[in-house]
C-alpha cells in the first residue's frame, strides 16, 4: 500500500478546513525528545513547539502544537502529553483521558508507517495515535476532550468531557435524542444541572459550533436551534465550577472572553458550595454539619466514605433546594412516604419532594443546594443520624437545620446594623463632649426690589 502521508501532518493543520497555512517540517521517521531537569522540580513546565499555523492577521491567535512535560503529584514523575493551544488556550490534549508519566525524558515520535507515539526513555510507548499504516491524516478532534471549536460537529452519544483536580467526580457535556445537558458524574452517580431543549421536542442528531454560535441540527440536518453568539470561536467546560462557556477573542484585551455562560448564577453550579454546603442569597456557603467532624471543610474522601447511610432521620430544610435533577423518581406517593423511601435506601443522602406532582426525587449526594424563596408544596430533605446534637448541642435538629439557612446573611445584617449603631452613637458622644461655639450675628438680608 503506498503511503499518501509523505510529510507528517499534524493534528491542528487537519481540523475543519482551518483558515490559515501551516508550518511544518516534520516528516515520517522524525523524533523529538524533551527532558526534564536533573532534580524533580515542582512547578516545572517544559514545551517543545511541532508547528504552528499562519493567521491572515497578527492579533488573530494561531494554532500551536507541541510536546509537554508538567511536573505532578504522582511520585515524583512528570506527565508527559502532546498538546494543541489556540493563543494562550489548551483546546486538546493527547493526556486527557489517558495520562503517561516519565521520570527523566519524554520523546515524540513519528514512525515511517504513520503512527505517532510517546515513548519513555526506556523506549517504551505509553501513547500511540493508531494510525500506523492507514495511509489517512488523523485528526485529534475525532476524540474530543473538554473544548469544541468554531467549525467542529458532536454527534449525538458523544460527550465533552472535564475533570477537577484532584477529584473522582467530573463533568460532561452530552448530545441525547432529546436536548443538550451538563452533567454532574461520581462513581456510578450522574445527575444533570443544566438542559436545553430544542423546539417543539424535536429529535437532534448532531451539533456544530459556528462564528454565530451552536446550532442543533435534527435527522434530515434542518437546523431545530441555536444558542447565539457571534464571533464563537470555541465552546468549553469548566473543570473546576463545570460552566459551559462560547468564548470569542477580544483583540484589544488580547485574550479569549466568554460571551455567554449556560449558568449566569453562582448558585446556579453543582460545586458553588461544598457537599453538605448551602449556598446562600447573598452567594455565601452555609454548612449542614452532618458528618462526623461537623464541618463542611473536610475533604471529598471523607463524604466519599460515607457510603451507605442506613439507621438515619431525614429532616427538612425549608426554602432550599438542589439545582440537581434526574435522581431516583417515585410518582404518586406522599411526603411522608418519600421520607421513608430515602431512609430505607442506604444509598439515599437526600430527597426533594413536590406536592403537585406527588413527586419524590431521590439523590446519592448532598450537592448544588441552594437558598430560594419559600415556594409552597416544595420539600427538601436530607438523611442524618439518629440522635445527633448539633449547633450548641441542641437537641432540636429542625430548627437548627432550617435556622441556618439563613443565618450567614442574617448574621451579616447584624453586624452592619451593630456597626452602624455603635459608629453614630460614639460620634454623638464626641460631639457632646466639645465646646459649643458661641453664635454669631447674622447680617440681614436685603430683599432685591427688582425681584
Amino acid at each position: 500500500m503506498v503511503m499518501k502521508i509523505i510529510t507528517f501532518s499534524f493534528l491542528i493543520c487537519l481540523i475543519y478546513k482551518l483558515q490559515g497555512h501551516c508550518k511544518s517540517d516534520i516528516n515520517l521517521g522524525f523524533t523529538l525528545p524533551l527532558s526534564a531537569p536533573i532534580e524533580y522540580t515542582p512547578g516545572f513546565i517544559g514545551k517543545a513547539y511541532l508547528m504552528e499555523t499562519e493567521t491572515s492577521s497578527r492579533r488573530e491567535p494561531s494554532f500551536k502544537a507541541a510536546l509537554t512535560m508538567e511536573s505532578s503529584d504522582y511520585k515524583g514523575r512528570y506527565l508527559c502529553s502532546i498538546q494543541v493551544f489556540l493563543g494562550d488556550v489548551r483546546v486538546w490534549s493527547s493526556g486527557h483521558y489517558t495520562e503517561m508519566y516519565v521520570s527523566s525524558k519524554c520523546i515524540f515520535e513519528l514512525t515511517e508507517d504513520g503512527d505517532m507515539r510517546l515513548k519513555r526513555s526506556n523506549k517504551r510507548v505509553g501513547w500511540r495515535s493508531g494510525t500506523s499504516g492507514q495511509g489517512i491524516e488523523w485528526q485529534s478532534f475525532n476524540f474530543p476532550t473538554d473544548v469544541m471549536l468554531s467549525g467542529q460537529r458532536l454527534d449525538v452519544a458523544t460527550q465533552l468531557t472535564s475533570f477537577p483536580k484532584d477529584s473522582t467526580m467530573f463533568y460532561s457535556f452530552e448530545v441525547l435524542r432529546n436536548k443538550i445537558a451538563l452533567f454532574l458524574n461520581l462513581d456510578k452517580l450522574k445527575y444533570s444541572y443544566w438542559e436545553y431543549k430544542p423546539i417543539e421536542n424535536k429529535t437532534v442528531n448532531f451539533l456544530r459550533l459556528g462564528p454565530n454560535g451552536l446550532d442543533i441540527f435534527d435527522d434530515n440536518s434542518h437546523r431545530i436551534g441555536r444558542i447565539e453568539q457571534p464571533l464563537t470561536r470555541f465552546l468549553a467546560i469548566g473543570n473546576i465550577t463545570g460552566n459551559l462557556g462560547l468564548y470569542s477573542y477580544k483583540p484589544d484585551k488580547g485574550k479569549f472572553e466568554a460571551t455567554f455562560q449556560a449558568l449566569s448564577n453562582t448558585c446556579d453550579l453543582p460545586v458553588a458550595c461544598k457537599p453538605y454546603g448551602i449556598c446562600t442569597s447573598s452567594k455565601s456557603c452555609s454548612c449542614i454539619k452532618v458528618m462526623s467532624k461537623g464541618d463542611c471543610n473536610n475533604n471529598e474522601e471523607e463524604w466519599l466514605s460515607m457510603k451507605r447511610l442506613c439507621d438515619h432521620e431525614m429532616v427538612e430544610l425549608e426554602g432550599v433546594t438542589t439545582v440537581l435533577r434526574n435522581g431516583t423518581e417515585a410518582r404518586n406517593v406522599s411526603k411522608e412516604r418519600c421520607e421513608e423511601l430515602c431512609k430505607k435506601d442506604c444509598e439515599c443522602r437526600g430527597a426533594s419532594y413536590s406536592v403537585p406532582d406527588e413527586s419524590c426525587v431521590m439523590y446519592g449526594v448532598v450537592m448544588g443546594v441552594k437558598e430560594i424563596e419559600r415556594v409552597s408544596g416544595l420539600s427538601y430533605m436530607v438523611k442524618i443520624p439518629k440522635g445527633v446534637r448539633l449547633s450548641d448541642e441542641k437537641s432540636n435538629v429542625r430548627k437548627w437545620v432550617v435556622g441556618l439557612v439563613g443565618g450567614i446573611d442574617a448574621l451579616v445584617i447584624l453586624l452592619l446594623l451593630s456597626g452602624f449603631g455603635f459608629y453614630y452613637i460614639r460620634k454623638r458622644r464626641k460631639r457632646s463632649s466639645q465646646p459649643q461655639p458661641q453664635p454669631q450675628p447674622q447680617p440681614q438680608l436685603q430683599e432685591d426690589p427688582n425681584t
